[in-house]
């Protein structure tokens, strides 16, 4: 099984506020808000985009995760180094951690289990 491409894009941010403004400015529909300054937006049926609020102190991310339908059934290629295998989150998916050959990280996101 292989991954069936951009899932999403989680973006890390100094001003909550005015990054969904931006995004918004762009195009992008506000799905979702939390109360600790994070949300999820969307343009039209393309990937979503995660955005969350981190202390000024820290340099902010971007992250580009990929998706897998079944995280039981997917077999890395031995081409690909597995930095961590899939493992439960606690916002409902499972991710997995690979390394492509420069040295920069991806996550693959697939559905959590079923009970």
């Amino acid at each position: 099984m292989a991954t069936e491409g951009i899932e999403a894009v989680f973006l890390e941010t100094h001003n909550w506020g005015k990054a969904a403004k931006f995004f918004q400015g762009l195009g992008f529909e506000l799905e979702f808000a939390t109360d600790h300054n994070s949300g999820q937006l969307r343009n039209g049926t393309g990937p979503y985009l995660f955005i969350a609020e981190i202390p000024a102190d820290r340099e902010p991310g971007m992250q580009v995760l990929l998706k897998v339908a079944d995280a039981d059934a997917f077999r890395a290629d031995p081409a690909v180094e597995v930095v961590t295998p899939f493992e439960d989150t606690h916002y409902g998916t499972r991710e997995m951690t690979v390394r492509d050959p420069d040295g920069r990280l991806w996550s693959l996101q697939a559905p959590a289990e079923k009970d």
